[in-house]
Order: structure tokens, then sequence, then C-alpha cells
């Protein structure tokens, strides 16, 4: 039996069940409204989050986990003995990564490794579903880190946002720009490149476009596909199960996820956002 754990934080976005049949442990980032603050998964759920949203008028704001966090979750499992490795978001969008790597600091050296995902939502989880199955077969940290860093430039992140009102309240595209893109029913599809989301495409018309171009996109890479395709969403599980259902039939996948987005990356996409999230081989 290995000895050792796995570690995420809540953006990973992963299903309970395998989170249980691996033993990864998720720290959360925090969900901040005005002067109340929520653990992500844990106090508030993205359907909550989502009603306070259209309530309230406003968005959120996101918070990392602070190293007391990080080192309060280590602990106990460093007192069994375990040896721990962190794999977490993206160090170009949080400082998560960050204060994990200051926790790892209150330890003996070696106990904690800490990993940048260099991405988000559940294409982290893919890696730390790799590295929680190459645990469970005996590989050591360094190994696992090893085989990390071969794969993390072959992960695939693509998302379709459905509506720009979220980037808008959220100050990430102006005024302007929301009232064009709701009039033109602009459909961005996001891509993650090196750590940071880039806009990769605006296809017009209905949402189904988007989720078709982003569909094309995958299936171009069917005969390298190399694992697990995870199909994730927020509040939009009709379609996620439209497109993990063509992807089994399209590609032979033997195994095609589906995921729901936590409130941290609801926060910053919305209802409706789908993501497809892949690795290929070199």
């Amino acid at each position: 039996m290995s000895n050792i754990r796995i570690f995420s934080d809540s953006t990973s976005d992963l299903p309970a069940e395998l989170l249980k049949q691996y033993g990864i442990e998720i720290v959360p980032l925090y969900v901040v409204f005005e002067d109340q603050t929520y653990r992500d998964g844990i106090d508030l759920t993205p359907a909550r989050l989502f009603d306070k949203v259209a309530r309230q008028g406003k968005l959120p704001k996101s918070a990392a986990p602070s190293p007391a966090d990080f080192s309060r979750a280590f602990a106990p499992h460093l007192d069994n003995g375990e040896r721990i490795l962190y794999i977490g978001l993206s160090s170009e969008l949080s400082s998560t990564y960050q204060n994990a790597l200051i926790a790892s600091e209150d330890f003996e050296p070696g106990r904690v490794t800490v990993f940048d995902s260099l991405n988000l939502s559940t294409a982290i989880g893919l890696l730390v579903l790799r590295a929680a199955r190459a645990a469970e077969s005996g590989m050591d940290v360094p190994e696992i880190v090893h085989m990390l860093e071969r794969e993390r430039p072959l992960m695939e992140t693509e998302f379709a946002i459905d509506t720009l009102e979220y980037l808008h309240k959220g100050g990430r595209c102006s005024g302007m720009q929301n009232l064009i893109g709701s009039l033109l029913s602009i459909r961005p599809i996001i891509k993650v490149i090196d750590g940071t989301m880039t806009p990769a495409y605006k296809v017009r018309g209905k949402r189904e476009k988007a989720l078709d171009k982003m569909l094309q996109n995958l299936l171009a890479h069917k005969e390298k596909l190399d694992g697990p395709v995870v199909v994730v969403h927020a509040d939009a599980e009709e379609d996620a199960l439209r497109l993990r259902d063509t992807i089994l039939r399209e590609t032979g996948a033997q195994e095609v996820l589906l995921c729901t987005a936590g409130c941290v990356i609801s926060t910053h996409c919305g209802p409706g956002t789908v993501g497809l999230m892949y690795a290929k081989t070199q």
C-alpha cells in the first residue's frame, strides 16, 4: 500500500466517488460574497451560487487558501508517516500554488511536494487522477513528478462560455463588448495555454455551434487521445451528456468522465459553460 497521499484543491472538480476511491484530499478555495465567505464545495454549491448572483446582481470574488490552511490540511497525514504530493491550480491564475509552496516549508524537506498543473478545472483533475493511479501502482514521488512534467504540456483544455455576463460583471470584458457579444450571439471558446486563459475562437450563433466546434477539435485528435476524456459543465448537464455520448460513440474512448464545475470555476465562467479536457500522445 502506497504511503503517498495525493492532494489537490477544489478547482480540480473531480467527482466525489473518484476522490474517495483513490483517497485524494482536497483543500477548498474560498468564494466571497461581500461580507460572507464560503468554502468552495463545502459551504456553497454551484446551484446556490447562481441563485445568489441572480438575486443580488453581483458576482462574488474567489480567494486562495492561505498557507495556514494548507499546513492544517497536510499535518495529520504527515503525522501518519505519509508523504504528500499536491497538484493544484495554475500559478498563472491564482496564488493557490504559491501558498501551498509556502506551507510545504513548514515541514521536513521532501515530505511535501508541490506541483504546478498550469491548468484549471478537471484538466487538473486528470493530472491528479494519473498521479493517484501511479502512486497506487508503486511509483515514487520523483517518478510521478517526472511523469506529470512530461504529460502536462500534452493536456488540452477548451471551454465554451454561454454568457458574457459573468465575464463582464467580473471585469473581464467591457460593457460595450458585453453588449456586442449579446447582440451578435457571440460564444467565446477559451483555451488554456501555458497556464493562462486565452480566447481561442468566437463562434457566432446558437450555443450548439460552439459546442460542436469544441467537439470537432477533439475528434481531430481522436487517434491521439491518451487516457480519460472529461466533459465538465456548469448547470448544463443535458449538453454535457450529449457530448459525452458522442465522444464515446465517435472515439471509442474507454473512459469519458462527466464532471460538474465547482463554485470557483463557475464564478468566473457562469452557467451554461461546457468544457472538454483530455491529454494527447506526443
